[in-house]
Parts: structure tokens; C-alpha cells; sequence
């Protein structure tokens, strides 16, 4: 009867994983696809002080960020 139980319990955890829920996008706030990146008005992750639709001072940042990760960078 206890076999029984965990093994109901058990099923019960496998199958729970296998639902599927909804993914959509809040289009409102997600760049499409088709545009430039540099173009993004409100995204949460931008960074502060940068204005969009400047190529080169998203370019500029860019480089920046990728430097600060650079361990045999001279700072």
C-alpha cells in the first residue's frame, strides 16, 4: 500500500513537469527583431546617461562594458 502511495506521489512530480506554460512578450517594452539595437527607447536594461538612437555612443559603450570584463586590460 505504501509502494503504492509513492509511487502515486512520485508519478504525480514526473508528471507535473511536463506542463507547458505561456510565454508571450509584452510587446510594449521588447525591441523587434527588424531594428537596431541602438534604437531601443525604454528598455529596463539600458544603461543611464545613454540616449537612443546614438550608434556611436551605443558603440562607444559597448567597447567600454567589453573592457571592463577584459582581465589583461591596463587600467
Amino acid at each position: 500500500m505504501r509502494r503504492l502511495g509513492a509511487l502515486g506521489i512520485g508519478l504525480a512530480v514526473v508528471l507535473g513537469g511536463c506542463g507547458e506554460t505561456v510565454q508571450t512578450i509584452d510587446s510594449g517594452r521588447v525591441r523587434k527583431a527588424d531594428t537596431p539595437p541602438w534604437t531601443a527607447h525604454d528598455s529596463p536594461y539600458r544603461a543611464r546617461g545613454w540616449n537612443a538612437g546614438n550608434q556611436a555612443a551605443f558603440d562607444a559603450q559597448l567597447r567600454a562594458r567589453a573592457q571592463g570584463q577584459n582581465d589583461y586590460a591596463a587600467r
